[in-house]
């Protein structure tokens, strides 16, 4: 009986070890910014590094587009570790490659892409965004004054026009983006689209909610009211197409609420990286409001917005 209990005591003891040494991490572990230098583009992109038991690392990556993927193992290999990715929205079969190593305080390395070109990366820590609950309320800005596209900047082959009062995209084309920039705020949104269409509103550019023809659909990160690939509402609330849908949105640092068509659906959670489509990933600058104008056609009547300070 004693026997029994001794090794049952080294067990335990071993065992609580172990896991303090992996509670501990690893140098790896954290949420990376990660930017490519991608034919002379600067994309942004996301890698989140985490320990899952007591050798094995794992993680989840966004790239340029698309949602947060699960990366089922890290491999280290001396100072170096590699991971790949299956492509998602991307051209080919081909998984995308990466390897790379600590270098200061960031990372660096490669990327070997779907068509088999080569692309160097570098990231820095995501940083903490802080989050405070007194709320001091600025002057709420109209972002859309209902006449014409004062206060956005105009790109080539620019498909948003005004037309009876409303701020239309009636077909795919660019992005619209706000020339002010905002850090923390509140945004009252009125959108309707017809059925079939997608679009979204990126807040500081960053971070898509996504607007599409869903209803009926069982809630998801990637359908009506989500954080595109990153947080999924309580329930879809979509309403028909061509009807008038609401969003009543607040961000303070990372943590994000969406009222949508009357209903909670997000509720203080925080947003844990940039999805694909951002600007950038200077997650710690303020930054605008964009209208996803590259997938499908969408029409809003109201676009306001009350910046946020900690009062």
């Amino acid at each position: 009986m004693n026997t029994i209990k001794t090794v049952a005591f080294f067990f335990l003891l071993t065992f609580s070890f172990t896991t303090l040494k992996a509670q501990e991490g690893h140098p790896l572990e954290g949420k990376w910014n990660l930017t490519i230098d991608q034919e002379g583009e600067k994309l942004p992109s996301w890698l989140e590094i985490r320990h899952s038991g007591t050798n094995t690392l794992i993680g989840r990556f966004t790239y340029a587009f698309g949602s947060a993927r699960p990366v089922a193992e890290i491999e280290k290999h001396g100072d170096l570790f590699s991971f790949e990715i299956p492509p998602q929205w991307e051209p080919g079969a081909a998984n995308m490659e990466f390897e790379g190593k600590i270098v200061g305080e960031g990372l660096a390395g490669t990327m070997i892409y779907v068509d088999g070109k080569t692309y160097n990366w570098t990231a820095t820590k995501s940083p903490k965004l802080p989050y405070y609950s007194n709320a001091k309320k600025g002057k709420t800005i109209s972002l859309f004054n209902g006449k014409n596209l004062n206060g956005w900047e105009m790109k080539p082959n620019n498909q948003w026009a005004v037309k009876d009062g409303l701020l239309t995209s009636e077909k795919p084309g660019v992005n619209l983006i706000s020339e002010e920039k905002f850090k923390d705020f509140q945004l009252h949104a009125e959108f309707r689209y017809p059925e079939g269409s997608n679009s979204g509103l990126y807040l500081r550019g960053r971070y898509e909610v996504q607007i599409a023809d869903n209803i009926g659909l069982d809630a998801s990160s990637i359908y009506f009211g989500g954080i595109y690939g990153l947080l999924t509402p309580n329930e879809n609330v979509a309403m028909k197409a061509g009807e008038w849908q609401t969003f009543d949105i607040t961000l303070i640092g990372r943590r994000v609420t969406i009222v949508a068509n009357g209903k909670t659906i997000i509720s203080n959670q925080n947003i844990d990286s940039m999805t694909g489509g951002a600007l950038d990933n200077n997650e710690a600058a303020a930054g605008p409001i964009m209208i996803q104008g590259d997938h499908g056609p969408v029409e809003f009547r109201k676009l306001e917005i009350t910046p946020l300070s900690k009062g």
